[in-house]
């Protein structure tokens, strides 16, 4: 019986799913991706649903996640997947900054995480290392992690904006985008109250006195983010 290399090399190919809210990128990734010997898009998402009811049918090999989602974020989405799916490699790719973000991405059991702004060949090189059992971070992250771990520093988890539950940074870059409180419950299904006292705990742990300075300060974070 002769042997089909084809359906071997198709056989072989890693299934990937692509969870994204914004359908250029989704698109840009899975042309990226299928351009590839070794990996294949299997299905694409743009919220959090849609990303468990893909996962169950698809069975992918490993997962790209954005943290911008409609409705639950990605690493709400995350911790959901982590529940069924605790061995599945997931990589962060996202426009937000990685000295916020990247730390809290591992801490739900992300296997790497790279900013959208990075080059299209690093994120193979970190869809490829994960899939091989390593942690993917940018050499930024990785060296700031290690003078952290032999210096002793303080964690940067420790200064203020990092200080904040990952549900509260989420509600506090929604303020930055210009959300208002309805908006916000609507987006994350929570009721009114329950934005407004993580509204009161941004506030508190941030040290800011009003409503008002809320909305400055996450405007002002949302705008650095953005020229990081």
């Amino acid at each position: 019986m002769s042997s089909n290399p084809e359906k071997a090399v198709a056989a072989e190919k890693k299934m990937v799913l692509v969870v994204d809210d914004h359908p250029l990128m989704r698109q840009g990734l899975s042309l990226l991706i299928n351009q590839q010997q070794d990996m294949q898009v299997c299905g694409e998402a743009e919220e959090a649903q849609a990303a468990m009811h893909a996962l169950a049918q698809k069975k992918p090999d490993i997962m790209i996640l954005d943290i911008s989602l409609n409705g639950p974020d990605g690493l709400e989405l995350l911790k959901s997947i982590r529940v069924s799916h605790p061995d599945l490699p997931v990589l962060i790719l996202s426009m937000h900054d990685e000295a916020i973000y990247a730390e809290r991405a591992l801490r739900a059991r992300a296997n790497g995480y790279i900013m959208k702004q990075e080059a299209t060949e690093k994120v193979l090189v970190a869809m490829r290392r994960i899939l091989n059992g390593d942690i993917y971070l940018s050499d930024r992250m990785q060296n700031k992690m290690l003078h952290q771990f032999i210096d002793g520093a303080p964690s940067m988890i420790q200064s203020r904006i990092s200080s904040l539950s990952d549900r509260e940074l989420e509600v506090f870059r929604l303020i930055g985008e210009g959300r208002a409180t309805r908006e916000i419950a609507e987006e994350l299904h929570l009721s009114i109250k329950t934005v407004e006292t993580y509204q009161a705990h941004i506030k508190e742990k941030l040290a800011l006195r009003s409503g008002r300075e809320l909305i400055q300060h996450a405007i002002q974070w949302k705008i650095s983010e953005k020229t990081a």
